[in-house]
């Protein structure tokens, strides 16, 4: 497994934004590069998610009737990566993309 800093880690690294911005979609290579940077960035999102559930579960587990008090913190961060934690996908972005000008 290549750690965060090796060469192989690196080159599989999006070198694109996760955006439609400035992206020509007639060049195909550009367009498929945006498009795996928009999901990977979701899935990040979503794993993030889910390492909180699972603190959250152990701190629920751990605390036992104090978890209201005691797990809070964890509890009100969770529920904000809910909001944005679902895989959409790109197609939606993809199809009603508006340029900025």
């Amino acid at each position: 497994m290549p750690t965060p800093e090796s060469e192989a880690f690196l080159a599989k690294k999006p070198k694109v934004p996760p955006t439609f911005d400035g992206v020509d979609y007639d060049d195909t290579p550009r367009l498929k590069q945006a498009q795996d940077a928009i999901i990977r960035e979701q899935w990040v999102k979503s794993m993030m998610a889910r390492l909180v559930r699972e603190e959250l579960g152990k701190c629920y587990y751990r605390e036992g009737v104090n978890h209201l008090e005691k797990c809070g913190v964890l509890r009100e961060r969770y529920f904000e990566l809910l909001k944005e934690s679902k895989v959409k996908g790109y197609l939606f972005e993809q199809q009603n993309y508006v340029p900025k000008e």
